[in-house]
């Protein structure tokens, strides 16, 4: 096709080609046939910019809806809702054994991974678990495309969407830190200069169904009278019983965080979630937040976390099978049937200031608002504060003394 309103050309050449049509955008993930934010997507990242002016849209925490912050438009979210699938544990990392031995043939694999931002060409560098994050030239919000498909990864089964924006997650950290009488001012007075950004972390929830026999013995309190005179009282003796028997326990969601490098008491200590609320995977609810895959798979964390959460429960309904006053366990043998799990990303927004060479971490539950954290203790206000203590004792003990 040529142009009439081109100069002569002194010499033939091949003209110069209308630019292609915009191919077609590769589907997402099961379960969203649609995606019309998703306009940028490659082989390996996608971004959501905004059809309005071109920023960057983000997910709305608490709206089924991306939004863009420059023009205030908003595009709905095309992700159905439904209910997480469930898969068979022994199953599924049988199959990623298998898919990784069939990968190492074709040399390591590494996390680590560069990509050219599609908005600004500037190199975006995701290390280690990070899946989620923004282009540090143009601030675009960049998410890995490959590692949900990635046939030496599970993937990510289900989201739980923020519902605490951050204007209210900021006034719930900082009413946390004032709260805190014995962190010294300066750590106060840094919370502004802290990082403060939202992420997804990577948990895994279990079900299973168990079966335990057990074998132990039965303390039954009894009272003898024992002495005579003025030596004569009564004491508390136990009778044991061997016993044995077998029960039943049903597990549903039990949760365990399978992110390192993070404060694990106080991630846990964000509990409880509502799991059952949670949504089929959709990249359009991590648009515009960070996002960390798993650092220890779902074997590894059903037997350095799960496993004991259920054996703790197990052990509970043993005792109250056995009854009597004390209880004791000698044998368990558990029968783990219909095991299944997924892995799901659940929201949180994490402050991190760096105070005397050291970082304090400051997790808000992104659906619950619940916070938890570390902060440093000023040795002056502890000080201050046992002073203080010992002159009102002291008080108090000369004011015994005066009134006698």
């Amino acid at each position: 096709m040529t142009d009439d309103r081109l100069p002569p050309l002194p010499q033939p050449v091949n003209l110069p080609q209308p630019p292609p049509l915009p191919q077609p955008a590769p589907l997402p993930d099961p379960g969203a046939l649609q995606d019309p934010a998703q306009f940028q997507v490659s082989e390996e990242t996608r971004t959501y910019p905004c059809p309005q002016c071109g920023a960057n849209l983000f997910y709305h925490p608490g709206h089924h809806e991306l939004v863009c912050r420059s023009c205030g438009h908003h595009e709905a979210l095309s992700a159905p809702r439904g209910t997480v699938t469930k898969r068979d544990l022994g199953q599924a990392m049988q199959q990623l054994a298998e898919r990784v031995r069939a990968g190492e043939r074709g040399g390591p694999q590494s996390l680590t991974r560069e990509v050219v931002c599609q908005n600004c060409g500037g190199t975006t560098s995701f290390e280690g678990t990070l899946t989620a994050t923004k282009c540090p030239y143009c601030a675009t919000p960049i998410q890995r495309n490959d590692l949900q498909k990635a046939p030496e990864r599970l993937p990510v089964d289900g989201v739980l969407p923020f519902q605490i924006d951050q204007d209210t997650a900021h006034t719930k950290i900082l009413e946390w830190i004032n709260s805190r009488w014995f962190a010294p001012r300066e750590f106060k007075t840094y919370r502004e200069l802290g990082s403060f950004t939202s992420i997804y972390l990577s948990y895994f929830t279990y079900d299973a169904q168990t079966v335990t026999d057990y074998t132990g013995q039965r303390g039954d309190h009894y009272t003898v009278t024992v002495g005579s005179g003025e030596d004569r009282h009564t004491e508390t003796r136990t009778r044991w019983w061997p016993t044995s028997g077998r029960v039943g326990n049903d597990f549903r969601d039990v949760l365990e965080p399978a992110n390192t490098g993070l404060d694990h008491k106080k991630v846990v200590e964000l509990e409880p979630w509502p799991i059952p609320s949670a949504q089929p995977y959709s990249p359009q609810y991590v648009a515009g937040h960070l996002s960390r895959t798993y650092d220890e798979d779902a074997q590894q964390r059903f037997e350095h976390g799960a496993r004991g959460q259920m054996d703790n429960v197990i052990r509970s309904t043993i005792r109250r099978d056995i009854g009597g006053d004390e209880q004791q366990i000698d044998q368990v043998r558990t029968s783990f049937n219909a095991l299944t799990f997924a892995q799901l990303l659940l929201p949180v927004w994490l402050m991190t200031v760096t105070f005397e060479g050291k970082p304090f971490q400051v997790f808000i539950n992104g659906v619950t608002g619940e916070v938890q954290g570390r902060r440093p203790w000023s040795k002056v206000k502890i000080a201050f504060a046992v002073l203080l203590a010992i002159i009102v004792v002291a008080i108090v003990v000369l004011a015994v003394k005066m009134t006698r």
